[in-house]
């Protein structure tokens, strides 16, 4: 690994050059992949995500975090959960698609997928009742 805190890819080695990957990118395919999973209400994000988010831009890393080391990557998923669901079930679930789709996308293991539930959703939002308005 580099001293620019980025991933260096081995594999494919044609004399082309070389592909590095930064861990942004890792967090942002971990946290698609999390939140494609049934059972996972939100990812868990900071103040200043969802500001950025209300502005309009989307933040797909939101609530991952990803650590690279000597013995690899691990990656910490911090999500809530609908009520109602298996955790541990949606938790297995959650690091299998992340382990696929990092496997498929960067051809790299990662080492751990730490899954934090961290709260849940209990969905009682109900929709607002329509009003007729006078004329």
């Amino acid at each position: 690994m580099s001293e620019y805190n980025v991933l260096e890819m081995n594999q494919g080695n044609n004399g082309h050059g070389k592909v590095e990957i930064a861990p942004e990118v890792i967090e942002v395919i971990a946290g698609i992949a999390a939140s494609e999973v049934e059972g996972v209400a939100q990812m868990r994000g900071n103040f200043a995500t969802g500001v950025v988010e209300r502005l309009g831009k989307k933040n797909h890393g939101k609530g991952v975090k990803v650590e690279l080391s000597e013995e690899g990557i691990t990656v910490d998923v911090y999500c809530l959960m609908k009520f109602g669901v298996s955790i541990p079930t949606v938790a297995g679930k959650i690091q299998d698609n992340i382990r696929q789709a990092l496997l498929n996308m960067t051809a790299l293991e990662a080492e751990a997928v730490n899954i934090h539930v961290v709260g849940i959703s209990f969905e009682t939002q109900k929709p607002e009742p329509e009003v007729e308005e006078e004329i």
